[in-house]
Protein backbone atom coordinates (compact mmCIF):
# COMPACT_ATOMS: atom_id res chain seq x y z
CA UNK A 1 0.00 0.00 0.00
CA UNK A 2 3.09 2.58 0.27
CA UNK A 3 5.53 3.32 -2.29
CA UNK A 4 8.95 2.49 -1.38
CA UNK A 5 9.76 6.30 -0.95
CA UNK A 6 6.78 6.17 1.98
CA UNK A 7 4.49 8.43 0.27
CA UNK A 8 1.02 7.36 -0.37
CA UNK A 9 -0.96 6.35 -3.21
CA UNK A 10 -3.40 9.00 -4.60
CA UNK A 11 -6.94 8.09 -4.21
CA UNK A 12 -8.42 6.53 -7.34
CA UNK A 13 -11.63 4.96 -8.91
CA UNK A 14 -13.70 6.25 -6.37
CA UNK A 15 -13.04 9.50 -6.51
CA UNK A 16 -13.01 9.35 -10.54
CA UNK A 17 -16.56 7.45 -10.59
CA UNK A 18 -17.75 10.15 -7.70
CA UNK A 19 -17.15 13.13 -9.67
CA UNK A 20 -20.64 11.96 -11.52
CA UNK A 21 -22.07 13.59 -8.95
CA UNK A 22 -20.98 17.00 -9.02
CA UNK A 23 -21.46 16.80 -12.92
CA UNK A 24 -25.10 15.93 -12.16
CA UNK A 25 -25.19 18.85 -10.20
CA UNK A 26 -23.32 21.03 -12.48
CA UNK A 27 -24.32 20.03 -16.11
CA UNK A 28 -21.61 20.73 -18.75
CA UNK A 29 -18.66 21.07 -16.19
CA UNK A 30 -15.69 18.63 -17.41
CA UNK A 31 -14.50 16.52 -13.34
CA UNK A 32 -11.24 15.93 -14.46
CA UNK A 33 -10.05 19.16 -16.76
CA UNK A 34 -10.50 17.65 -19.66
CA UNK A 35 -11.50 14.77 -21.79
CA UNK A 36 -15.09 13.77 -20.10
CA UNK A 37 -17.94 16.33 -20.43
CA UNK A 38 -21.67 16.03 -19.32
CA UNK A 39 -23.17 16.52 -22.77
CA UNK A 40 -21.57 13.57 -23.54
CA UNK A 41 -22.86 10.55 -24.47
CA UNK A 42 -22.44 7.98 -22.31
CA UNK A 43 -20.68 9.70 -19.88
CA UNK A 44 -19.96 9.85 -15.88
CA UNK A 45 -23.17 12.69 -15.49
CA UNK A 46 -25.52 10.15 -17.12
CA UNK A 47 -25.20 8.50 -13.90
CA UNK A 48 -27.88 8.69 -11.68
CA UNK A 49 -28.00 7.53 -7.81
CA UNK A 50 -29.25 4.54 -7.09
CA UNK A 51 -29.54 1.93 -4.00
CA UNK A 52 -26.50 -0.14 -4.67
CA UNK A 53 -26.90 -3.97 -5.60
CA UNK A 54 -23.89 -6.61 -4.66
CA UNK A 55 -22.01 -7.18 -7.45
CA UNK A 56 -20.77 -10.85 -7.86
CA UNK A 57 -18.47 -11.67 -5.25
CA UNK A 58 -18.74 -8.71 -3.21
CA UNK A 59 -18.24 -8.88 0.86
CA UNK A 60 -22.23 -8.83 2.49
CA UNK A 61 -22.81 -5.54 3.65
CA UNK A 62 -24.32 -4.87 7.38
CA UNK A 63 -27.75 -3.12 7.44
CA UNK A 64 -26.48 -0.12 8.88
CA UNK A 65 -23.68 0.32 5.84
CA UNK A 66 -25.51 3.36 3.71
CA UNK A 67 -25.81 2.33 0.16
CA UNK A 68 -23.22 2.99 -2.42
CA UNK A 69 -24.75 6.13 -4.32
CA UNK A 70 -23.63 5.82 -7.58
CA UNK A 71 -24.24 2.78 -10.02
CA UNK A 72 -20.81 3.32 -12.18
CA UNK A 73 -19.01 2.72 -8.98
CA UNK A 74 -19.72 -0.16 -8.01
CA UNK A 75 -23.65 -0.89 -9.10
CA UNK A 76 -25.07 -3.42 -10.78
CA UNK A 77 -23.86 -1.88 -14.10
CA UNK A 78 -20.40 -2.63 -14.57
CA UNK A 79 -20.23 -3.01 -18.01
CA UNK A 80 -21.02 0.71 -18.09
CA UNK A 81 -18.95 1.38 -15.07
CA UNK A 82 -15.76 -0.04 -16.93
CA UNK A 83 -17.36 1.75 -20.37
CA UNK A 84 -17.09 5.18 -19.06
CA UNK A 85 -13.83 4.96 -17.60
CA UNK A 86 -12.23 3.27 -20.94
CA UNK A 87 -13.44 6.19 -22.17
CA UNK A 88 -11.72 8.50 -19.88
CA UNK A 89 -8.69 7.10 -20.71
CA UNK A 90 -8.91 6.48 -24.38
CA UNK A 91 -7.45 10.13 -25.12
CA UNK A 92 -7.14 10.00 -28.73
CA UNK A 93 -10.33 7.80 -28.93
CA UNK A 94 -8.79 5.32 -31.05
CA UNK A 95 -10.43 2.27 -29.20
CA UNK A 96 -7.10 1.68 -27.69
CA UNK A 97 -5.38 2.23 -23.99
CA UNK A 98 -1.74 2.62 -24.27
CA UNK A 99 0.44 3.87 -21.96
CA UNK A 100 0.66 7.87 -23.44
CA UNK A 101 -3.30 7.44 -22.79
CA UNK A 102 -2.98 6.11 -19.58
CA UNK A 103 -0.05 8.84 -18.20
CA UNK A 104 -2.42 11.72 -19.52
CA UNK A 105 -5.80 10.20 -18.81
CA UNK A 106 -4.84 9.24 -14.94
CA UNK A 107 -2.97 12.54 -14.87
CA UNK A 108 -6.15 14.27 -15.49
CA UNK A 109 -7.62 12.65 -13.05
CA UNK A 110 -5.90 14.07 -10.18
CA UNK A 111 -3.97 10.30 -9.88
CA UNK A 112 -0.15 9.79 -10.94
CA UNK A 113 1.70 6.56 -11.47
CA UNK A 114 5.31 5.80 -12.88
CA UNK A 115 6.01 4.88 -16.00
CA UNK A 116 6.80 1.66 -15.26
CA UNK A 117 3.51 0.76 -13.15
CA UNK A 118 2.06 1.94 -16.90
CA UNK A 119 4.02 -0.02 -18.63
CA UNK A 120 2.96 -3.19 -16.67
CA UNK A 121 -0.74 -2.87 -16.81
CA UNK A 122 -0.44 -2.93 -20.10
CA UNK A 123 1.54 -5.69 -20.68
CA UNK A 124 -0.39 -7.62 -18.05
CA UNK A 125 -3.56 -7.28 -20.09
CA UNK A 126 -2.27 -7.27 -23.65
CA UNK A 127 -3.26 -10.59 -24.85
CA UNK A 128 -2.65 -9.67 -28.48
CA UNK A 129 0.77 -8.01 -28.62
CA UNK A 130 0.17 -4.99 -29.97
CA UNK A 131 0.99 -2.41 -26.70
CA UNK A 132 -2.47 -1.50 -25.86
CA UNK A 133 -5.58 -2.41 -24.68
CA UNK A 134 -8.47 -2.55 -26.84
CA UNK A 135 -12.28 -2.30 -24.30
CA UNK A 136 -12.13 -6.11 -24.01
CA UNK A 137 -8.54 -6.22 -23.10
CA UNK A 138 -9.05 -3.90 -20.25
CA UNK A 139 -12.16 -5.61 -18.85
CA UNK A 140 -10.15 -8.54 -18.91
CA UNK A 141 -7.28 -6.92 -16.93
CA UNK A 142 -9.61 -5.19 -14.79
CA UNK A 143 -11.68 -8.26 -13.59
CA UNK A 144 -8.53 -10.36 -13.08
CA UNK A 145 -7.24 -7.50 -11.11
CA UNK A 146 -10.41 -7.53 -8.84
CA UNK A 147 -9.91 -10.99 -7.90
CA UNK A 148 -6.35 -10.35 -6.70
CA UNK A 149 -7.64 -7.58 -5.01
CA UNK A 150 -10.72 -9.36 -2.81
CA UNK A 151 -7.79 -11.87 -1.76
CA UNK A 152 -5.70 -9.56 -0.55
CA UNK A 153 -8.82 -7.40 0.77
CA UNK A 154 -9.91 -10.79 2.87
CA UNK A 155 -6.27 -11.39 4.24
CA UNK A 156 -6.22 -7.98 5.53
CA UNK A 157 -9.29 -8.21 7.25
CA UNK A 158 -8.48 -10.08 10.32
CA UNK A 159 -11.89 -9.30 11.61
CA UNK A 160 -13.83 -11.02 9.06
CA UNK A 161 -16.23 -8.03 8.87
CA UNK A 162 -15.89 -6.60 5.70
CA UNK A 163 -14.23 -3.78 6.77
CA UNK A 164 -10.64 -2.83 6.95
CA UNK A 165 -9.34 -0.46 10.73
CA UNK A 166 -5.79 1.58 11.13
CA UNK A 167 -5.47 -1.70 13.32
CA UNK A 168 -5.79 -4.18 10.73
CA UNK A 169 -3.33 -2.35 8.50
CA UNK A 170 -0.42 -2.13 11.26
CA UNK A 171 -0.94 -5.20 11.73
CA UNK A 172 -0.88 -6.68 8.38
CA UNK A 173 1.80 -4.23 7.38
CA UNK A 174 3.82 -5.82 10.56
CA UNK A 175 3.01 -9.09 9.24
CA UNK A 176 4.40 -8.23 5.67
CA UNK A 177 8.19 -6.75 7.99
CA UNK A 178 7.02 -3.02 7.25
CA UNK A 179 6.24 -1.40 10.68
CA UNK A 180 4.39 1.89 10.56
CA UNK A 181 3.37 3.81 13.18
CA UNK A 182 -1.03 4.47 13.85
CA UNK A 183 -0.64 8.24 12.41
CA UNK A 184 0.71 6.24 9.27
CA UNK A 185 -1.69 4.23 9.09
CA UNK A 186 -4.28 6.41 9.87
CA UNK A 187 -2.93 8.32 6.60
CA UNK A 188 -3.55 5.43 4.39
CA UNK A 189 -6.88 4.59 5.64
CA UNK A 190 -7.87 8.48 5.42
CA UNK A 191 -6.55 8.34 1.68
CA UNK A 192 -8.60 5.61 0.78
CA UNK A 193 -12.14 6.66 2.59
CA UNK A 194 -14.57 8.17 0.97
CA UNK A 195 -17.36 8.34 3.27
CA UNK A 196 -15.16 9.73 6.20
CA UNK A 197 -16.12 6.50 8.52
CA UNK A 198 -12.23 5.92 9.10
CA UNK A 199 -13.07 2.25 8.05
CA UNK A 200 -12.55 0.73 4.19
CA UNK A 201 -15.00 -1.35 2.93
CA UNK A 202 -14.73 -3.49 -0.07
CA UNK A 203 -16.07 -1.00 -2.99
CA UNK A 204 -13.50 1.65 -1.42
CA UNK A 205 -10.68 -0.43 -1.62
CA UNK A 206 -11.34 -2.07 -5.05
CA UNK A 207 -12.05 1.60 -6.15
CA UNK A 208 -8.70 2.63 -4.53
CA UNK A 209 -6.56 0.16 -5.96
CA UNK A 210 -7.82 -0.92 -9.34
CA UNK A 211 -5.76 0.50 -11.64
CA UNK A 212 -3.00 -0.26 -9.63
CA UNK A 213 -0.42 -3.13 -11.07
CA UNK A 214 -0.50 -6.36 -8.61
CA UNK A 215 2.48 -9.00 -8.27
CA UNK A 216 2.00 -12.19 -6.07
CA UNK A 217 0.49 -11.40 -2.57
CA UNK A 218 1.47 -12.92 0.53
CA UNK A 219 -1.16 -15.54 0.94
CA UNK A 220 -0.39 -16.60 -2.41
CA UNK A 221 3.21 -16.54 -1.38
CA UNK A 222 1.97 -18.45 1.58
CA UNK A 223 -0.29 -21.29 0.24
CA UNK A 224 1.62 -22.21 -3.09
CA UNK A 225 5.18 -23.18 -2.51
CA UNK A 226 6.33 -25.39 -4.93
CA UNK A 227 9.86 -26.85 -5.13
CA UNK A 228 10.24 -26.67 -1.22
CA UNK A 229 7.46 -29.24 -0.95
CA UNK A 230 7.71 -31.40 -4.20
CA UNK A 231 10.38 -33.56 -4.58
CA UNK A 232 10.78 -35.42 -8.23
CA UNK A 233 14.65 -36.54 -8.16
CA UNK A 234 16.11 -33.67 -10.18
CA UNK A 235 16.79 -30.66 -8.17
CA UNK A 236 16.26 -28.13 -11.17
CA UNK A 237 13.46 -26.08 -9.96
CA UNK A 238 13.58 -22.43 -9.19
CA UNK A 239 13.46 -21.66 -5.38
CA UNK A 240 9.90 -20.62 -3.71
CA UNK A 241 9.71 -17.27 -2.23
CA UNK A 242 9.14 -16.79 1.02
CA UNK A 243 6.97 -13.71 2.70
CA UNK A 244 9.25 -10.79 4.69
CA UNK A 245 7.47 -12.11 8.15
CA UNK A 246 8.77 -16.15 7.10
CA UNK A 247 12.27 -14.54 6.98
CA UNK A 248 11.83 -12.70 9.96
CA UNK A 249 10.44 -15.25 11.99
CA UNK A 250 12.95 -17.68 10.75
CA UNK A 251 9.87 -19.80 9.37
CA UNK A 252 12.23 -19.66 5.69
CA UNK A 253 14.88 -22.49 7.33
CA UNK A 254 12.25 -24.53 8.97
CA UNK A 255 10.56 -24.91 5.51
CA UNK A 256 13.68 -25.98 3.79
CA UNK A 257 14.35 -28.33 6.55
CA UNK A 258 10.99 -29.88 5.95
CA UNK A 259 11.69 -29.94 2.30
CA UNK A 260 14.72 -31.42 2.73
CA UNK A 261 13.60 -33.93 4.85
CA UNK A 262 10.27 -34.96 2.83
CA UNK A 263 12.73 -35.25 -0.28
CA UNK A 264 15.13 -37.99 1.70
CA UNK A 265 12.18 -40.07 2.23
CA UNK A 266 10.21 -39.24 -1.18
CA UNK A 267 13.78 -40.22 -2.61
CA UNK A 268 14.16 -43.53 -0.67
CA UNK A 269 10.80 -44.91 -1.44
CA UNK A 270 11.33 -44.34 -5.29
CA UNK A 271 15.21 -45.37 -5.62
CA UNK A 272 14.43 -48.78 -7.32
CA UNK A 273 12.48 -46.88 -10.27
CA UNK A 274 15.46 -44.37 -10.13
CA UNK A 275 18.26 -46.51 -10.19
CA UNK A 276 16.17 -48.48 -13.19
CA UNK A 277 15.64 -45.34 -14.62
CA UNK A 278 19.80 -44.64 -15.00
CA UNK A 279 20.37 -48.71 -16.34
CA UNK A 280 17.85 -47.79 -18.79
CA UNK A 281 19.46 -44.57 -19.54
CA UNK A 282 23.38 -46.47 -20.02
CA UNK A 283 22.21 -49.82 -20.93
CA UNK A 284 19.15 -49.90 -23.00
CA UNK A 285 19.30 -49.66 -26.65
CA UNK A 286 17.85 -51.38 -30.02
CA UNK A 287 20.19 -54.43 -29.52
CA UNK A 288 19.60 -54.77 -25.78
CA UNK A 289 16.18 -53.90 -25.37
CA UNK A 290 15.38 -53.62 -21.62
CA UNK A 291 11.80 -53.54 -20.32
CA UNK A 292 10.94 -52.84 -17.07
CA UNK A 293 9.82 -55.96 -15.58
CA UNK A 294 13.59 -57.46 -17.22
CA UNK A 295 15.08 -54.84 -15.91
CA UNK A 296 14.06 -55.55 -12.17
CA UNK A 297 14.46 -59.03 -12.39
CA UNK A 298 18.36 -58.89 -13.33
CA UNK A 299 18.82 -56.26 -10.72
CA UNK A 300 17.40 -58.27 -8.17
CA UNK A 301 19.32 -61.61 -9.19
CA UNK A 302 22.57 -59.84 -9.23
CA UNK A 303 22.96 -58.27 -6.16
CA UNK A 304 19.48 -59.51 -4.13
CA UNK A 305 16.61 -56.80 -2.77
CA UNK A 306 18.95 -54.56 -1.18
CA UNK A 307 20.69 -53.58 -4.68
CA UNK A 308 17.44 -51.83 -5.75
CA UNK A 309 18.50 -49.25 -3.04
CA UNK A 310 22.48 -48.60 -4.30
CA UNK A 311 22.86 -44.62 -5.39
CA UNK A 312 20.39 -43.50 -2.70
CA UNK A 313 22.64 -42.39 0.13
CA UNK A 314 24.73 -40.19 -1.82
CA UNK A 315 21.51 -39.24 -3.51
CA UNK A 316 19.62 -38.60 0.12
CA UNK A 317 22.97 -36.56 1.35
CA UNK A 318 23.29 -34.16 -1.51
CA UNK A 319 19.34 -32.67 -0.22
CA UNK A 320 20.66 -30.97 2.16
CA UNK A 321 24.03 -28.94 0.72
CA UNK A 322 22.39 -28.36 -2.87
CA UNK A 323 19.09 -26.73 -1.04
CA UNK A 324 20.80 -24.25 0.89
CA UNK A 325 23.39 -23.40 -1.61
CA UNK A 326 20.63 -22.71 -4.07
CA UNK A 327 18.39 -20.30 -1.41
CA UNK A 328 21.39 -18.58 -0.59
CA UNK A 329 22.66 -18.00 -4.31
CA UNK A 330 18.30 -17.26 -5.05
CA UNK A 331 18.79 -14.46 -2.36
CA UNK A 332 22.21 -12.78 -2.91
CA UNK A 333 21.01 -12.96 -6.70
CA UNK A 334 17.99 -11.16 -6.14
CA UNK A 335 19.57 -8.14 -4.34
CA UNK A 336 22.53 -7.95 -7.45
CA UNK A 337 19.45 -7.94 -9.56
CA UNK A 338 18.37 -4.77 -7.77
CA UNK A 339 14.96 -5.80 -6.72
CA UNK A 340 13.88 -4.66 -3.17
CA UNK A 341 10.83 -5.93 -3.75
CA UNK A 342 9.24 -8.82 -2.04
CA UNK A 343 8.10 -10.93 -4.84
CA UNK A 344 10.09 -11.09 -8.28
CA UNK A 345 8.25 -11.57 -11.71
CA UNK A 346 8.23 -14.53 -13.11
CA UNK A 347 11.11 -13.61 -15.65
CA UNK A 348 13.44 -12.21 -12.89
CA UNK A 349 12.65 -15.72 -10.75
CA UNK A 350 13.59 -17.40 -13.83
CA UNK A 351 16.82 -15.52 -14.64
CA UNK A 352 17.92 -15.96 -10.88
CA UNK A 353 16.06 -19.19 -10.10
CA UNK A 354 18.46 -20.51 -13.03
CA UNK A 355 21.49 -19.13 -12.07
CA UNK A 356 21.27 -20.22 -8.49
CA UNK A 357 20.56 -23.63 -9.64
CA UNK A 358 23.42 -23.36 -11.81
CA UNK A 359 25.67 -22.30 -8.56
CA UNK A 360 24.44 -24.94 -6.58
CA UNK A 361 24.74 -28.18 -8.83
CA UNK A 362 28.60 -26.60 -9.88
CA UNK A 363 28.69 -26.94 -6.46
CA UNK A 364 27.88 -30.36 -5.92
CA UNK A 365 28.09 -31.85 -9.18
CA UNK A 366 30.55 -34.41 -7.95
CA UNK A 367 28.18 -36.26 -5.93
CA UNK A 368 25.75 -36.77 -9.02
CA UNK A 369 28.64 -38.37 -10.56
CA UNK A 370 29.37 -40.07 -7.29
CA UNK A 371 25.38 -41.11 -7.52
CA UNK A 372 25.26 -42.42 -11.24
CA UNK A 373 28.57 -44.59 -10.58
CA UNK A 374 27.01 -46.22 -7.19
CA UNK A 375 23.76 -47.06 -9.20
CA UNK A 376 26.05 -48.74 -11.81
CA UNK A 377 28.14 -50.76 -9.57
CA UNK A 378 28.28 -54.58 -9.39
CA UNK A 379 28.25 -56.56 -6.01
CA UNK A 380 31.47 -56.10 -4.51
CA UNK A 381 32.76 -53.45 -6.66
CA UNK A 382 32.57 -50.57 -3.80
CA UNK A 383 32.41 -50.35 0.02
CA UNK A 384 30.91 -47.65 0.05
CA UNK A 385 30.94 -44.02 -1.48
CA UNK A 386 34.39 -43.03 -0.15
CA UNK A 387 36.01 -46.24 -1.63
CA UNK A 388 34.15 -45.58 -5.21
CA UNK A 389 35.50 -41.55 -5.06
CA UNK A 390 38.99 -42.66 -3.88
CA UNK A 391 38.72 -45.33 -6.92
CA UNK A 392 37.43 -42.67 -9.55
CA UNK A 393 39.84 -39.72 -8.58
CA UNK A 394 43.00 -42.30 -8.95
CA UNK A 395 41.89 -44.25 -12.25
CA UNK A 396 40.24 -41.29 -14.12
CA UNK A 397 41.75 -37.95 -12.39
CA UNK A 398 39.75 -34.79 -10.74
CA UNK A 399 38.03 -34.28 -14.10
CA UNK A 400 36.07 -37.61 -13.99
CA UNK A 401 34.22 -35.48 -11.55
CA UNK A 402 32.84 -33.22 -14.32
CA UNK A 403 31.90 -35.56 -16.69
CA UNK A 404 28.58 -35.19 -18.32
CA UNK A 405 28.58 -30.81 -16.40
CA UNK A 406 27.93 -29.07 -19.95
CA UNK A 407 24.49 -31.05 -20.63
CA UNK A 408 23.52 -30.96 -16.52
CA UNK A 409 23.65 -26.94 -17.11
CA UNK A 410 21.90 -26.73 -19.93
CA UNK A 411 19.27 -29.09 -19.02
CA UNK A 412 18.41 -26.06 -16.24
CA UNK A 413 16.85 -23.92 -18.00
CA UNK A 414 13.92 -26.10 -20.29
CA UNK A 415 13.48 -27.35 -16.72
CA UNK A 416 13.46 -24.71 -14.64
CA UNK A 417 11.74 -22.90 -17.12
CA UNK A 418 9.12 -24.86 -18.13
CA UNK A 419 8.04 -26.33 -14.55
CA UNK A 420 7.45 -22.63 -13.39
CA UNK A 421 6.04 -21.17 -16.37
CA UNK A 422 3.22 -24.17 -16.12
CA UNK A 423 2.75 -24.04 -12.27
CA UNK A 424 2.56 -20.09 -13.09
CA UNK A 425 -0.22 -20.69 -15.30
CA UNK A 426 -2.12 -23.53 -13.55
CA UNK A 427 -1.65 -21.35 -10.60
CA UNK A 428 -3.05 -18.13 -12.15
CA UNK A 429 -5.61 -20.23 -13.75
CA UNK A 430 -7.52 -21.62 -10.16
CA UNK A 431 -6.64 -18.47 -8.36
CA UNK A 432 -8.66 -16.53 -11.37
CA UNK A 433 -11.61 -18.92 -11.56
CA UNK A 434 -11.81 -20.32 -8.19
CA UNK A 435 -10.26 -18.21 -5.54
CA UNK A 436 -12.82 -15.95 -3.75
CA UNK A 437 -12.27 -16.50 0.07
CA UNK A 438 -8.75 -17.43 0.16
CA UNK A 439 -5.80 -18.21 -1.63
CA UNK A 440 -5.33 -21.99 -0.42
CA UNK A 441 -6.09 -24.12 -3.14
CA UNK A 442 -6.33 -27.37 -0.69
CA UNK A 443 -3.80 -30.66 -1.33
CA UNK A 444 -5.14 -32.06 -4.48
CA UNK A 445 -4.82 -28.67 -6.31
CA UNK A 446 -1.60 -28.03 -5.15
CA UNK A 447 -0.67 -31.59 -6.22
CA UNK A 448 -1.94 -31.94 -9.55
CA UNK A 449 -0.24 -28.37 -10.36
CA UNK A 450 3.32 -29.54 -9.03
CA UNK A 451 2.88 -32.62 -10.98
CA UNK A 452 1.51 -31.56 -14.02
CA UNK A 453 4.96 -29.02 -13.49
CA UNK A 454 7.58 -30.97 -13.22
CA UNK A 455 6.29 -34.21 -15.87
CA UNK A 456 6.27 -30.70 -18.62
CA UNK A 457 9.92 -29.81 -16.92
CA UNK A 458 11.33 -33.88 -17.06
CA UNK A 459 10.34 -34.28 -20.52
CA UNK A 460 11.39 -31.04 -21.83
CA UNK A 461 15.18 -31.67 -20.71
CA UNK A 462 15.18 -35.48 -20.72
CA UNK A 463 17.64 -35.67 -23.51
CA UNK A 464 19.86 -33.33 -22.07
CA UNK A 465 19.51 -35.69 -18.73
CA UNK A 466 19.97 -38.66 -20.70
CA UNK A 467 23.45 -37.62 -22.49
CA UNK A 468 24.13 -36.45 -18.78
CA UNK A 469 24.13 -39.98 -17.09
CA UNK A 470 25.90 -41.76 -20.59
CA UNK A 471 29.05 -39.32 -20.08
CA UNK A 472 29.34 -39.79 -16.48
CA UNK A 473 29.12 -43.91 -17.01
CA UNK A 474 31.40 -43.88 -19.54
CA UNK A 475 34.36 -45.02 -17.94
CA UNK A 476 32.35 -47.92 -16.82
CA UNK A 477 31.22 -49.14 -20.26
CA UNK A 478 34.43 -51.27 -20.95
CA UNK A 479 35.93 -51.13 -24.38
CA UNK A 480 33.13 -47.92 -24.86
CA UNK A 481 34.18 -44.66 -26.80
CA UNK A 482 34.80 -41.36 -24.78
CA UNK A 483 32.39 -38.97 -26.24
CA UNK A 484 31.87 -35.36 -26.27
CA UNK A 485 28.27 -34.13 -25.44
CA UNK A 486 27.37 -33.56 -28.94
CA UNK A 487 29.03 -36.43 -30.43
CA UNK A 488 27.31 -38.86 -28.24
CA UNK A 489 23.82 -36.99 -29.34
CA UNK A 490 24.65 -37.70 -33.00
CA UNK A 491 25.92 -40.93 -31.96
CA UNK A 492 22.47 -42.24 -30.16
CA UNK A 493 20.48 -39.89 -33.25
CA UNK A 494 22.77 -42.33 -35.60
CA UNK A 495 22.10 -45.53 -33.87
CA UNK A 496 18.64 -45.62 -32.12
CA UNK A 497 16.95 -42.35 -33.46
CA UNK A 498 15.15 -39.69 -31.72
CA UNK A 499 13.45 -42.49 -29.23
CA UNK A 500 17.46 -43.47 -27.92
CA UNK A 501 16.71 -39.88 -26.05
CA UNK A 502 13.87 -40.81 -23.93
CA UNK A 503 15.39 -44.46 -22.88
CA UNK A 504 14.22 -44.89 -19.35
CA UNK A 505 11.33 -42.38 -19.47
CA UNK A 506 8.84 -44.49 -18.31
CA UNK A 507 9.78 -45.37 -14.79
CA UNK A 508 10.91 -41.87 -14.84
CA UNK A 509 7.07 -40.49 -14.82
CA UNK A 510 6.25 -43.41 -13.00
CA UNK A 511 7.86 -42.18 -9.62
CA UNK A 512 6.80 -38.70 -10.38
CA UNK A 513 2.89 -39.13 -9.02
CA UNK A 514 4.12 -41.50 -6.22
CA UNK A 515 7.44 -38.71 -5.18
CA UNK A 516 5.05 -35.98 -5.14
CA UNK A 517 2.57 -37.57 -2.74
CA UNK A 518 4.92 -38.86 -0.53
CA UNK A 519 7.01 -35.58 -0.15
CA UNK A 520 4.10 -33.62 0.18
CA UNK A 521 2.76 -35.98 3.33
CA UNK A 522 5.96 -36.09 4.88
CA UNK A 523 6.78 -32.02 3.92
CA UNK A 524 2.89 -31.25 6.55
CA UNK A 525 3.97 -33.94 8.96
CA UNK A 526 7.74 -32.47 9.19
CA UNK A 527 5.72 -28.81 9.64
CA UNK A 528 3.65 -29.75 12.52
CA UNK A 529 6.57 -31.26 14.22
CA UNK A 530 9.18 -28.00 13.46
CA UNK A 531 6.40 -25.55 14.51
CA UNK A 532 5.70 -24.27 11.07
CA UNK A 533 3.14 -22.02 10.84
CA UNK A 534 0.88 -21.48 7.81
CA UNK A 535 -1.07 -18.41 9.23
Amino acid sequence: MMHQHGSFMPPLLGDVFCQCRSAETHPGVDPGGGGVHAEDPPSASSCKPVTRQPLAGDWPLDSDQAPHPCDICGGPEQEHRLKVLFQVLDVNGDGGICVNDLTIGLKKLGVHRTEHELMKIVKAGDKDLDGQLDFEEFVHYLRDHEKKLRLVFKSLDKKNDGRIDSQEIMQSLRDLGVNISEEQADKILKSMDKNGTMMIDWNEWRDYHLLHPADNIPEIILYWKHSTIFDVGESLMVPDEFTAEEKKTGMWWRHLVAGGGAGAVSRTCTAPLDRLKVLMQVHASKSNSMRMAGGFGQMIREGGVRSLWRGNGINVIKIGPESAIKFMAYEQIKRLIGSNQETLGITERLVAGSLAGAIAQSSIYPMEVLKTRLALRKTGQFSGIVHCAKHIFQKEGMAAFYKGYVPNMLGIIPYAGIDLAVYETLKNAWLQRYATDSANPGVFVLLACGTTSSTCGQLASYPLALVRTRMQAQATLEGGPQMSMSGLFRHIIRTEGPTGLYRGLAPNFMKVIPSVSISYVVYEHLKITLGVQSR
